[in-house]
């Protein structure tokens, strides 16, 4: 691994601006790749898992690509799946949720409330796990040790959904924009994670 690190690392001659704007493109490119990997709408766990995995060793220096983010997806959606689905099901209590507090019911503005930030915590737990997913690893730990640090980290927490937003808001405008901006936002989970692990 070591060789492979010094294989991969820029050159001499490489300014910051050319790391930087090649992390940006890398970016760009790993946003498509979790876009295509979605696809199947209960796989966007594992896709999500790859991709940060697949930035992560672009940050070491190591090399990788399309091969090693396919094997990674492969390994991450054998029971990556199930959290994309349980994460669809928690989508649709919290629409129907929505859908009684806009009829009219009792008290329904707070319990609408928490029932968005609640979906939001589910979703911003849901990306520090995947951040934080490795071959092997049980998505159920993942998970618990997500939903902690989602609590004990809010400003970690808050950079993810500053990151949700713009996905949200790229779509609204231009869903191709959304889909390079899902690589920005694997990324930002990754140095989330980075950052609470250095702590």
């Amino acid at each position: 691994m070591t060789e492979a690190r010094a294989k991969a690392r820029p050159g001499p001659g490489e300014s910051r601006f050319a790391q930087g704007f090649g992390l940006f493109a890398e970016c760009l490119l790993t946003g498509v790749w979790i876009a295509v990997a979605a696809l199947p709408l209960v796989t966007y766990p594992a896709a999500f898992a790859a991709g940060t995995r697949h930035l992560g060793r672009r940050l070491a220096h190591e090399r990788g690509g399309w091969r090693e983010f396919v094997a990674d997806f492969r390994a991450a959606v054998r029971r990556g799946w199930l959290v994309g689905a349980a994460g669809w099901a928690a989508l649709a209590v919290v629409w129907v949720d929505v859908r009684a507090v806009r009829d009219g019911l009792p008290g329904g503005p707070l319990v609408g409330a928490v029932g968005v930030l609640a979906l939001i915590g589910a979703a911003v737990a849901g990306l520090r796990a995947a951040a934080a997913w490795h071959p092997g690893a049980s998505w159920r730990r993942l998970l618990a040790g997500a939903g902690r640090r989602t609590v004990l980290d809010p400003a970690g927490s808050f950079l993810l959904v500053g990151g949700l937003a713009v996905v949200v808001c790229s779509a609204w405008f231009s869903a191709p924009l959304a889909v390079a901006v899902l690589g920005a936002v694997a990324a930002a989970a990754v140095a989330v994670e980075e950052r609470h692990r250095r702590r």
